[in-house]
Order: C-alpha cells, then sequence, then structure tokens
C-alpha cells in the first residue's frame, strides 16, 4: 500500500513520539536528539573538537551535504511543521525551506584580513566560538533550524537547539535529517544536538551551562532578554512590527499585489511580513481597491468590529473593545494565540464572517490608536491608516515601528521619500516597491536568515556572526616588500 505525504508524516510523527519514549534510544542521542541537557551538550563538544580538525575544504563538503538534505525534505518538513504547531502554510514553509537550503551563507562568508609592513605580518581570522546554544520559534520552527545549522556550523561550531515546546517533533526531526546528511558526508555525529522534551526550564539551563559559549535566541521579547541576561556573549532576534508605507506616486496594482503576498506569507507569521499599512490619503481607495483585486478581502463596519474582538483577548478580563489610547492597548491587550498563523478563511469565519474562496489577507481601515496598529498581530489581518501626506506617513511608519530597528517597506516612484524614511526608520531590512520577504532574499538579492537580531544589533545574521576574530603577529618577518 502507498502512502500519501499527509499519511507518510503522520506516520513519521507517530514514530518519532515512540523513539522518545524509550530511554535506551534517548541516552544515546539517537539522531542528536537526548534526554539529558548535559549529553546534549557534552556530544555536540565532542562534535566540535572533532569538527575543528577537518579543513575548511571539508566543512563545506558538510555544508553541501546539509543543504542537500534540506531540498529533500522541504515538503517534509513543511508538512510536520503546520499539522504539529497549526500554524502557517504548507506551501509558504516549503519555500521558506528550499530558500534557507540554498541561500544561507557557508563557508565562502568567511574572510580573513591581513596587514604587512615595516614590522612584519599581522592576520585576523574568524574562528569558531566553539558550542552555541540556539533558541529556536514555533513560527518557523524548522526553517530556523536550518538556517542556523548551516551558518553555525560553517563558522566551525557544534548547536545544540532548544526549540519551542510545541513545534517538538518538527524541530527533532529537523536536527536528525541534518546530523544523518553531516554524518553521510564523512563528518562528526552530533554536531547538531536538542533534547527530547524541550522546555522553558530547559532553555534557562541551556543558557547558562557552562560549556556554551554563546547564546543565540530567535524569538519573541522574552527569550531575548533571557539571552541578554546570561551573562554570555548573546545575539537576540526579536520581534517586529513592520510597517508598510504607501505614497501617492507609486505603481498601485504593482503596491496592492506586493502587499497581499508579503502580509500574506505564512499567514503573516515571519517577523518580517508587512503589519501595519500606512497609506497617503489621495491613493488610499484604490490601494485597497488593487489589494482586493489581488486576492485580499475588505473588512468593514460590523465585520470588522467583530474579527478585532474576535482576535484579541484582554489580559485584565474588561474586553477587548472597552481598551482605548496606546498605553492602555500595549499593557492589556494581547493577540490571542489561537488565532496565530490561521488563515485569513479560518479567521473571518470563526468570527461569523461570511468570506469567498481562500483570500490571502483580510484587511481593515483603522484608525491610528487602533489596537492592531500597535501589537505585532502575526495572523493574516492587517490594519490600514490613511494619512494627509507621505511626511506624515513617514513619521507616523516610523512611530509604528517604535524602535525595533528589524523590517520597513516603501511603494513610491519618489527617491527622495525613499530615502527620507530609511534614513528615519533606521530598520535592519527596508525593502522597496516590493513584499517585505523580498528583503531575505526571496525574490530579492542577496543571501537569507531567518534570525535578524535587531535588538543586539548584529543583524541580518550569517556563518561571519557566529564567529570570533583572531588576531596573529608575526614581528619583522614576512614582509616582502
Amino acid at each position: 500500500m502507498e502512502l500519501n505525504e499527509r499519511e507518510l508524516t503522520q506516520v513519521v510523527l507517530r514514530v518519532l513520539d515512540q523513539m522518545q519514549q524509550q530511554p535506551g534510544l534517548k541516552d544515546a542521542g539517537v539522531g542528536g536528539v537526548f534526554s539529558r541537557l548535559d549529553d546534549a551538550v557534552g556530544a555536540a563538544a565532542f562534535a566540535q573538537e572533532q569538527l575543528s580538525t577537518l579543513s575548511r575544504e571539508r566543512r563545506g563538503e558538510l555544508i553541501s551535504s546539509m543543504r542537500q538534505a534540506a531540498l529533500r525534505d522541504a515538503a517534509l518538513l513543511a508538512e510536520m511543521a503546520v499539522r504539529e504547531t497549526g500554524m502557517g502554510r504548507v506551501q509558504d514553509k516549503v519555500a521558506e525551506h528550499r530558500l534557507v537550503a540554498a541561500k544561507t551563507p557557508g563557508i565562502e562568508d568567511l574572510e580573513t584580513g591581513a596587514w604587512s609592513g615595516d614590522h612584519g605580518l599581522t592576520t585576523v581570522e574568524m574562528a569558531p566560538f566553539g558550542v552555541i546554544g540556539a533558541i529556536t520559534p514555533v513560527t518557523n520552527p524548522a526553517a530556523t533550524i536550518i538556517n542556523n545549522a548551516i551558518g553555525m556550523i560553517a563558522a566551525g561550531n557544534a548547536v545544540v537547539f532548544s526549540p519551542h515546546p510545541s513545534a517538538k517533533v518538527t524541530s527533532r526531526r529537523a536536527v536528525e535529517i541534518l546530523n544523518q546528511a553531516i554524518v553521510e558526508a564523512g563528518g562528526p555525529a552530533n554536531l547538531l544536538t536538542s533534547v527530547a522534551d524541550p522546555s522553558i526550564e530547559f532553555a534557562e539551563a541551556l543558557m547558562h551551562h557552562p560549556r556554551v559559549s554563546l547564546v543565540v535566541a530567535t524569538g519573541g521579547p522574552g527569550v531575548v532578554r533571557a539571552a541578554l541576561s546570561s551573562g554570555k556573549k548573546a545575539i537576540g532576534a526579536g520581534a517586529g512590527n513592520p510597517p508598510a508605507v504607501v505614497d501617492d506616486t507609486c505603481d498601485l496594482s504593482k503596491a496592492g499585489r506586493d502587499l497581499v503576498l508579503g502580509a500574506g506569507l505564512d499567514n503573516n507569521l515571519p517577523c518580517i511580513a508587512e503589519k501595519v499599512i500606512v497609506v497617503v490619503d489621495q491613493v488610499a481607495d484604490a490601494l485597497m481597491t488593487a489589494m482586493e483585486q489581488n486576492g485580499g478581502w475588505r473588512l468593514a463596519g460590523a465585520d470588522a468590529d467583530t474579527v478585532t474582538d474576535r482576535i484579541l483577548t484582554d489580559k485584565e478580563g474588561q474586553g477587548a473593545r472597552g481598551c482605548s489610547g496606546r498605553e492602555q492597548v500595549m499593557k492589556r491587550l494581547a493577540v490571542d494565540k489561537r488565532y496565530v498563523g490561521k488563515t485569513a478563511n479560518f479567521i473571518l469565519r470563526e468570527a461569523g464572517v461570511r468570506v469567498a474562496g481562500d483570500p490571502r489577507i483580510a484587511f481593515l481601515e483603522v484608525g491610528r490608536e487602533h489596537p492592531l496598529v500597535w501589537l505585532e498581530q502575526m495572523l493574516p489581518v492587517i490594519p490600514v491608516v490613511r494619512v494627509p501626506d507621505v511626511q506624515e506617513a513617514i513619521r507616523f511608519g516610523v512611530e509604528v515601528e517604535q524602535g525595533r530597528r528589524h523590517t520597513a517597506t516603501m511603494w513610491s516612484r519618489n527617491v527622495d521619500h525613499m530615502t527620507q524614511l530609511a534614513r528615519a526608520i533606521k530598520s535592519t531590512i527596508f525593502v522597496k516597491n516590493g513584499p517585505s520577504y523580498a528583503g531575505i532574499g526571496l525574490g530579492g538579492e542577496g543571501f537569507t536568515s531567518f534570525t535578524i537580531a535587531g535588538p543586539t544589533g548584529e543583524g541580518i545574521t550569517s556563518a561571519r556572526t557566529f564567529t570570533r576574530r583572531r588576531r596573529c603577529t608575526l614581528v619583522d618577518a614576512f614582509s616582502i616588500v
């Protein structure tokens, strides 16, 4: 009997869970997955020592094997992630997995600097930290692991992953697939490790483990704060609230299409995805029409209020509609986790709104103080705010981004307008006249990363981010001029 892809995924999930229930298998570290933190860290440290004996060329061969394995199993991991977490779209996660497999920088990202002169020769090389503790999110579990693993191993490190508990099975499978690829290419086992049952406590212990030299946290503000308080060198990739600014000179048809594609990617889960649209009044109606024509569903009146009430929750139990003022919104309201990463179709139907087809996003025109303008929603219900002119659009776009230095987009034919926003917002990623995901190399030029370190300043991370600079000086020799 042949199994289709979905049936095969269900079998894999069951088998992996059963395997992790067997103490002997867990203790042995099947595919890099252990039952105890010390075992996971110890195995990674031993593997890193073995990796350090290999040439950079051999390290490149390991990376090549990892890329091939990630490409081969891109669909499997996408199906597993959506089924386990209940978030995102399978076809979008497939695209993300293929992106990180192909466009994450490898050993070519590492460079050596050299100076020579009257007093000899000095070189600066990029050396590994050793064992990295990497915290990965529920939103893009496999993509983040593939991306981190390629970059961190290319830099000469081993990695202990602490996945989000709600994505543990998918994360385990990603670690196993990549470890197998490394071993098949002649590399050491357990360069990537994790534990069978990750938890907040495990993540905390990993960050403070004496054999972990670098902490890399990809996730929300809480996990980034924990990483920064670990007492170790830490790289934090935190939340964003990317504004999309549209002026009155742009190609409105293209802007409408790009906004639906960008904000709708993986049901708005990526931190780079457009979260708020700020549009000049003169073209606001035309833009929203273009969004409707390109797969967006427009909400208005009672439907807009009903959907807003459905997706927001009041921490104090007083109801979202009774909350007003930006400070009150940020303090009291939160996005209901039940709807994070769900399709627009699902959210609207849950709210009792009749919808035709499968829209990529829903959008609603709102005032400046509306909760969705200020909360990173990570679901495909997008607020649209109209402003009188481009200068106010730029000013308000900067305010909406809240100083997170993450991502911003703009649609304009005026170079001065785009320059003004770029200089004012100071975001790590700034995309002009294209969907936000072009900024990480999906349909745009350049390498990719799913760990975008705004809070700690590294920006779009790559292999070189995960290295230490080491200097070697030879005095009064080897300068041949």
